[in-house]
């Protein structure tokens, strides 16, 4: 695949961007727009998305289904994602130890009320 698109997510070439997948990459990239390591996602249909710090994650969060995204984004924590993973819903790809080093800033994540709000009006439309 080439380099992520302005937004920082891209599309798999084999198939046209569905609206529900384009607004979960554009939540995942406002969530996670502070957060000072990167990070890196494959949504259920293959798009990649990149948010956070620049660079390589190191490791990519694979959602398995609009379910699990909803799931992991309705409380973006280490625990959520941990249980999810736990229950087959996400898998981690690559470097796992970089992936639980991200979890500390995840922890110190905060959303304000407006992203909050965004956040669930996004995930009650997918």
């Amino acid at each position: 695949m080439s380099a992520p698109a302005a937004g920082g997510f891209r599309a798999p070439p084999r198939c046209a961007r569905h609206s529900a997948v384009e607004a979960a990459a554009r939540l995942l990239e406002r969530v996670f727009a502070r957060v000072e390591v990167p990070l890196a996602f494959r949504l259920w249909d293959g798009t990649s998305v990149h948010a956070g710090a620049p660079g390589p994650a190191g490791f990519t969060v694979v959602f398995r289904s609009p379910q699990a995204f909803r799931r992991c984004l309705r409380h973006p924590d280490s625990l959520t994602f941990g249980e999810a993973f736990i229950d087959g819903d996400i898998d981690i790809e690559g470097d796992v130890f970089a992936a639980m080093a991200a979890a500390a800033p995840l922890e110190e994540l905060r959303l304000s009320p407006r992203t909050r709000l965004a956040a669930l009006a996004t995930l009650l439309r997918l």
